[in-house]
């Protein structure tokens, strides 16, 4: 396996990223547009989600495709981003038809950013605006990294948290990818360290090079730092493979495993961590049984590279209530 060429959840043929976000509000929006709909499913391991129609996503319902995914701060309201692209997408005729009516399907997720220094009073919420203008500055251009989007306003335990993304092309030729905003309860580097706990995983020095650093002790507990209600990392891993929707939910499943390598402790009571999954439909998989297994690790992997990526970028801003990584 290797990066793709912008080492970008856009190196994915047909699917476009896109950002808004309001420095004073210290939130954002972050937007995955397909150029046609596209498979998609969602795995929950967080124990306090935020999400808009993911019941939808399961195999077992009669929608099997959606237009775009949102991913959002703001908390509960945060979810009318996802109100913003539908709107949005429905001007532009695009849709699930329902005898003439164009019913756009744009799941969402949020993540908790209400007590990071930004102001917070507003008089109408902020976000539907949001979302439509992350909608508007979709592209397949790489996608920035940091304190963009839906990570403008993420922290960590120890650090700020950020917006990151990272893909592979397997031997087969299918290109895998991840897109994150990181707002985790736990800590994304070693205690005391500026080393990433997704050292293992790293390509090409995309977040320092620093390597492994210290073994950790395994007999230490958890001792979070942050507040209870700041947390959740939200996610979306895509790939240009064939996959239904049963495959791509097993393929969400499996990329849980990269944000446990990248976050401890991570999947917490108090996190919400999510990762939707989608597929475009475009590169067949020539091996039916062994592939489907790779995508999971290449999934995986992408994830943990992304996490590590998204925090290694974030920049400072004013009002910061915690320091970046690279002011270590």
């Amino acid at each position: 396996m290797r990066p793709g060429p912008k080492n970008s959840i856009t190196d994915i043929a047909g699917l476009t990223v896109g950002h808004a976000q309001d420095e004073g509000l210290k939130s954002g929006v972050t937007v995955l547009l397909g150029a046609q709909p596209f498979v998609a499913s969602v795995h929950v391991m967080g124990g306090a989600p935020g999400t808009r129609e993911t019941d939808l996503l399961s195999p077992d319902k009669m929608v099997q495709e959606v237009d775009a995914l949102v991913l959002s701060g703001g908390s509960a309201f945060g979810l009318d981003a996802a109100s913003g692209v539908a709107d949005a997408l429905r001007a532009q005729g695009r849709g699930f038809d329902v005898g003439g009516q164009k019913v756009p399907i744009v799941p969402g997720a949020i993540l908790f950013d209400l007590l990071n220094g930004g102001e917070k009073n507003w008089v109408e919420n902020p976000y539907k605006a949001l979302g439509r203008a992350a909608l508007d500055a979709a592209s397949d251009a790489p996608v920035p990294i940091g304190t963009v989007g839906a990570g403008t306003g993420a922290t960590t335990q120890t650090l700020k948290g950020g917006l990151g993304t990272a893909s592979l092309v397997l031997e087969c030729g299918a290109t895998v990818a991840a897109l994150v905003a990181v707002n985790a309860l736990g800590s994304a580097t070693l205690p005391g360290t500026r080393h990433f706990w997704a050292a293992p995983w790293e390509m090409a020095a995309e977040f320092g090079g620093l390597g492994q650093g210290p073994l950790p002790d395994p007999s230490e507990e958890p001792y979070p730092e942050t507040r209870l209600g700041e947390n959740t990392t939200i996610a979306i891993v895509a790939t240009d493979a064939v996959l239904t929707q049963a495959q791509a939910q097993r393929m969400a499943t499996a990329a849980h495993d990269g944000m446990a390598r990248a976050l401890v402790p991570s999947h917490t009571p108090m996190d919400g961590d999510l990762v939707f999954a989608a597929a475009t439909g475009t590169h067949p998989l020539p091996d039916p049984v062994w592939d489907p297994l790779r995508l999971g690790h290449a999934a995986a992997t992408c994830l943990a590279r992304a996490i590590a990526r998204g925090v290694h970028a974030a920049t400072t801003a004013p009002g910061d209530t915690l320091p970046c990584w690279s002011d270590l």
